[in-house]
């Protein structure tokens, strides 16, 4: 029962990633002959490798990660805080200062990762691209061995489908039909390559980062049927 979980104990995350390299041409050549082996049934007959490339970050082999943000909630009494921080830059420093907010602060077995279509994409993406750079996993995202209630993870998209595996729903739906406030984002998932490449703004990227995260944990507010965060009660730490 969501209800019976402390929110205290959920670390809310959301992740933005890029391809590996600014352009296609970048690549050497076994590289690309493997991007566009992978991508075969995913591009259409007429649009090239190549021109999919703007699409690699999708994959952790091809892609990387440039921010992780993330927000907890911190209670004194009757005030309520969702204190929200991100790590950002060069991937292999933010991975290591992730692990080691996950290996301190959260490293109870009490104490949850949540992120909204997490399981399919953001966890395992984390997880695969700190073996790609040589680190070792946490064991929030290790699971090998461990049993489905064992694993630590929500996903506020697995929640809305209620056992309904061929559902999605954007956050951006979701947050829409739940009342929650839209954020005011000046860029979408789509804008976040040429952000990063193009305009060199890693700070964009950052907020609009934050903001999701922020958005993931109004949506379980919303499913706990709890009130939902207030601006003054949002504090970037």
């Amino acid at each position: 029962m969501l209800y019976k979980l402390h929110l205290e104990n959920i670390l809310f995350l959301d992740i933005e990633t890029v391809p590996e390299a600014a352009d296609y041409e970048e690549l050497d050549d076994v590289t690309k002959e493997l991007w566009e082996h992978k991508t075969q049934y995913q591009r259409k007959d007429e649009i090239t490798a190549e021109e999919f490339y703007d699409r690699a970050g999708i994959w952790a082999e091809f892609g990387k990660i440039i921010c992780i943000s993330v927000g907890y909630f911190h209670t004194k009494g009757d005030i309520r805080e969702f204190r929200v921080t991100s790590f950002y830059g060069e991937e292999p420093k933010l991975l290591k200062d992730f692990k080691t907010l996950l290996n301190t602060h959260f490293k109870y077995p009490k104490n949850l990762l949540c992120a909204h279509n997490g399981k399919e994409f953001d966890f395992p993406y984390i997880a695969r691209r700190m073996i790609i750079n040589g680190i070792s996993l946490p064991y929030k995202l290790d699971l090998f061995g461990k049993k489905p209630w064992e694993v630590p993870h929500l996903d506020t998209l697995e929640l809305w489908k209620f056992g309904d595996y061929k559902h999605y729903t954007s956050l951006k739906l979701m947050s829409h039909i739940l009342g929650i406030p839209s954020p005011k984002e000046d860029i979408d998932g789509s804008m976040v390559r040429d952000v990063y490449y193009k305009e060199g703004n890693l700070d964009r990227i950052v907020t609009y980062c934050e903001l999701d995260v922020v958005t993931t944990a109004q949506v379980l507010l919303r499913l706990r049927n709890d009130d939902l965060l207030q601006n003054n009660e949002i504090k970037k730490v």
